[in-house]
């Protein structure tokens, strides 16, 4: 009997119980003759049975639910129910309401300007009659300020090649070298214009300078939704509880509904965002409500999630905003953006700029130190040129829901290999389909408290990189389809030119190695043309290429002086004063520019890769600073490093006047191992913070979103696991009631028996997900993990 005590004691001890419950419970289990037994009678009297059934342990979850919510008298009724066949279900979402949202299918002819059958004519909406016009004439400007630009670089280089143009592999150089040009120009104007927008300080076309802003309506509900998958659990919902606090602040909570959309795959992640969303609601009570969803099928991945979010609940909701999983937002900002799609009833999208925080290594802090000081001029610019149709970057933004549900659902692009099947960067089409049926797409250069953060080093960048660059080729398949708007084709080829860039760039090295190695291995022709009287020598001028190259390097480093001329002008107290904020900029750009082969050289291998149709597997990024080890670097850059001491090498056998033009780029493939592994140090990014350098306003002056988050992810506690959910009271009855209970499942008793013969470990992760999705199995696990030795 002292065994059947012992084990009902313990379980006892772990149910939130009084005394005089304790007591009746611990005697109905003394009159069992073992612990089986015992422990089979607890569950039946928790139940309130007289006997135990065949799954004692599943016929108590409904009373170890009741306890688990034990104090929150306010949400059990919200959060405990049961379904039609009267089993216990914990209520995670809202009842339905569904609609449609059909994906679209695409003609297999990406350069097909043929209509789609109920498709078109696609005429504007509401208010583009206002800026419209004003569009049209500044691009015609940006493109006339780039051609020009353009013209005139590559006239100069005309001048420094040797025979002027005229030879095939110099025409080749000039060719990629006017592209490549033309794509530095558009960013030098774009900064420019942007800085000129910020130093003027007023936009009469900036959809946050428009008046007075309306109040929120009972009908102008949003949804706050964030898709997860297999994410660090304690930042994610750190941040999002820091969030709802903060809209909480503003008074306007009932106006929003939150919804955390999870596709995770891993089983001990689930578990863990079941018990901390169960935290979230208790935390945040009634004041916010909180949502949780598992989905079991991950179509799509993140824009299936949205777009099944929608099919389901998007009719209860006017606006929705979307975030990311290491998102912040203040509740000031989440108002605004409401306020803002009610005030101009023909936005359909807007976007904030997010300003990056949180991170610790030196390659972030520099990264996080780029996007606050330069990212609003180019912000800015992208806002004057493109005005409201503008990018949409996939989160930290509000979107109308009807017009989204009807226009932007997103078919597979027809086809085999990597550039087909589900579109992986689907914000762009989404905008573009959205601007396509008439609704503006807006960015809020100027609106603050909106917030991310960047990849801990170089590899976890690259790696995210490799998924963008294939999701910009996918894209540009799209470029010709019928009805989109001229800029936001121009937006397909922002995004596959940010990709093509890299091996264009790589060609034209290859080329000037190659007009080096012919002019010094080989005699030079002087006779190119017939009945030629007099020879033609190679004429080279130096003086011509010092001015080239002045005038590119203006053109790549003036919006960084821009930058820091307009930040002393508004005050540089946030980024630690003048002297550290200019050599914070000057370090910041050395690093940029050894940085810039290495990235050359991987997107090279991207596009590539893409082109031949090897596909990208889809991998949720660390958010936390993770730190390079040497062995990584080594694999990942070994041979990066060979190519940059190869060329280097002949180069020099060439002609070693012609080195100090290449060590740039070479030498940076030759440090791009300790480069890696340098930059990934957190203790090495610490002392820059303490020597004041690499600051940002969010480190000087951290607004209370940002502090709160920080303070929520770091006392976080440890993270329950599928053992947890298998062997706690109440988090076995928070797991089980969360299931779907079926009567036959043959593959069951199979399952069971296997925990049996070798515990959790020896399942894998698909039994583990099986198991996790059988509350029976789980129930009867439970029991038997208080019954073990």
């Amino acid at each position: 009997m002292s065994d059947v005590s012992d084990v009902v004691e313990a379980y006892l001890e772990r149910l939130p119980l009084d005394d005089p419950r304790r007591a009746q419970l611990r005697a109905a289990a003394d009159s069992a003759l073992d612990a089986q037994g015992g422990m089979a009678a607890l569950h039946a009297a928790l139940a309130g049975r007289d006997k135990p059934s065949e799954h004692p342990a599943f016929d108590s979850v409904a009373a170890r639910l009741a306890l688990a919510l034990n104090g929150e008298a306010n949400l059990r009724p919200a959060l405990a129910a049961t379904d039609v066949q009267g089993h216990p279900r914990l209520v995670t979402t809202p009842p339905f309401n569904r609609s449609s949202m059909a994906p679209r299918r695409w003609l297999r002819n990406p350069f097909s300007r043929t209509p789609q059958p109920g498709e078109g004519p696609f005429r504007p909406r509401v208010g583009r009659a206002t800026w419209g016009m004003t569009a049209a004439m500044r691009r015609a400007l940006l493109l006339v300020l780039v051609i020009g630009q353009t013209v005139i670089a590559t006239m100069a280089m005309t001048e420094i090649l040797p025979y002027k143009g005229t030879r095939p592999l110099e025409i080749a150089i000039l060719v990629v070298f006017a592209i490549l040009f033309a794509w530095i120009s558009s960013g030098f104007w774009t900064a420019l214009a942007g800085f000129f927008l910020l130093l003027r300080g007023t936009d009469g076309h900036a959809i946050d300078q428009r008046g007075e802003l309306p109040e929120l309506g009972d009908d102008a509900r949003t949804a706050i939704v964030m898709p997860i998958c297999n994410e660090d659990v304690g930042r994610v919902f750190g941040g999002l509880q820091a969030t709802c606090e903060s809209l909480v602040r503003t008074g306007r909570a009932k106006h929003f509904d939150v919804f955390v959309l999870s596709d995770t795959g891993d089983p001990d992640t689930r578990v863990a965002e079941l018990d901390a969303w169960l935290d979230l609601r208790r935390t945040l009570g009634e004041d916010v409500r909180v949502y949780y969803r598992w989905r079991q099928h991950h179509i799509k991945r993140k824009s299936g999630n949205v777009a099944d979010f929608c099919r389901r609940w998007g009719r209860d909701y006017r606006y929705m905003v979307v975030m990311d999983a290491d998102s912040v937002m203040t509740g000031g900002c989440l108002v605004r953006l409401a306020q803002l799609m009610e005030a101009n009833p023909g936005a359909g999208i807007i976007q904030t700029a997010p300003r990056a925080f949180g991170r610790e290594t030196l390659f972030a802090r520099i990264q996080q130190f780029a996007t606050a000081a330069y990212a609003p001029l180019f912000t800015a610019g992208l806002h004057f040129w493109q005005l409201g149709e503008s990018h949409y970057w996939g989160h930290n933004a509000i979107l109308r829901v009807e017009p989204f549900m009807q226009h932007c659902a997103l078919g597979r692009l027809p086809g085999s290999g990597a550039l087909s099947g589900e579109i992986l960067s689907h914000d762009f089409v989404e905008a573009a389909l959205m601007r396509r049926a008439g609704w503006g797409v807006w960015i809020a250069y100027d609106l603050l408290g909106s917030y991310e953060e960047v990849p801990p080093n170089l590899i976890d960048e690259l790696n995210r990189d490799r998924r963008w660059c294939l999701g910009n080729l996918m894209n540009f398949r799209l470029f010709r389809l019928e009805g989109l708007h001229p800029a936001h084709r121009a937006v397909f080829l922002i995004g596959v030119m940010s990709y093509i860039s890299a091996p264009l760039w790589f060609l034209a090295l290859v080329l000037g190695t190659g007009l080096l190695a012919q002019h010094t291995l080989t005699v030079p022709p002087y006779f190119t043309q017939e009945w030629q009287l007099f020879p033609r020598w190679p004429e080279w001028h130096p003086e011509w290429a010092m001015a080239l190259f002045g005038s590119t390097a203006l053109v790549l480093f003036l919006p960084k002086v821009l930058a820091t001329v307009l930040i002393w002008l508004r005050g540089a107290r946030a980024f630690g004063r003048g002297l550290r904020l200019a050599i914070s900029v000057v370090i910041e750009t050395v690093f940029s520019a050894l940085f810039a082969p290495i990235r050359m050289l991987f997107h090279t291998q991207f596009v590539v890769a893409g082109l031949m149709g090897i596909t990208v597997r889809w991998k949720s990024p660390p958010r936390a600073d993770s730190q390079t080890p040497w062995t990584q670097a080594i694999v990942r850059h070994g041979v990066h490093t060979l190519i940059g001491i190869a060329w280097t090498a002949l180069v020099w056998w060439l002609d070693p006047r012609v080195l100090p033009w290449v060590l740039p780029v070479a030498g940076a493939l030759v440090l791009s191992i300790p480069l890696s592994v340098l930059s990934s140090r957190v203790d090495l990014g610490r002392v820059t913070r303490e020597a004041g350098l690499f600051v940002t306003p969010e480190e000087i002056l951290p607004p209370e979103e940002i502090r709160r988050t920080k303070e929520l992810d770091q006392g976080s506690k440890i993270p329950p696991s599928l053992e947890d959910a298998v062997s706690d009271p109440a988090l076995n009855a928070l797991a089980t009631a969360l299931g779907t209970p079926r009567a036959q499942n043959p593959a069951r008793v199979e399952l069971i028996e296997k925990v049996r013969r070798g515990g959790l470990v020896a399942l894998d992760r698909d039994e583990r997900t099986r198991l996790l999705n059988d509350p029976i199995a789980l129930s009867e696990l439970h029991l038997e993990a208080w019954l073990a030795p």
